[in-house]
């Protein structure tokens, strides 16, 4: 389909799955196939499209995102999570 990401396999899902039962059975659509539609009081919200996966460029990412934690630590003295409060999406967004 015309502007879903690269990689992107699977098929849509008839219908959608709530957001509390994706959350609670989240492992099972992680390691599944199918594009899952997401919604919330009826309203579909996303989706979780399942990519192809290359485990080593998969440990890559994760080694390259541990370094740059590390570095956000060290250059700014916070503390995880000091720095895990920044990307909570369910606080407001300070000014």
């Amino acid at each position: 389909m015309a502007g879903w990401p690269a990689g992107a396999c699977g098929t849509l899902r008839r219908g959608s799955v709530g957001v509390r039962r994706f959350r609670n059975n989240a492992s099972t659509y992680f390691f599944g196939s199918e594009t899952t539609a997401v919604n919330r009081h009826g309203k579909v919200i996303g989706f979780y499209i399942p990519l192809e996966r290359d485990e080593d460029e998969v440990r890559r990412a994760v080694a390259q995102l541990g370094a740059a934690v590390s570095q956000v630590l060290e250059e700014t003295g916070m503390t995880e999570q000091e720095l895990s409060r920044v990307f909570d999406l369910r606080r407001p967004v300070s000014e």
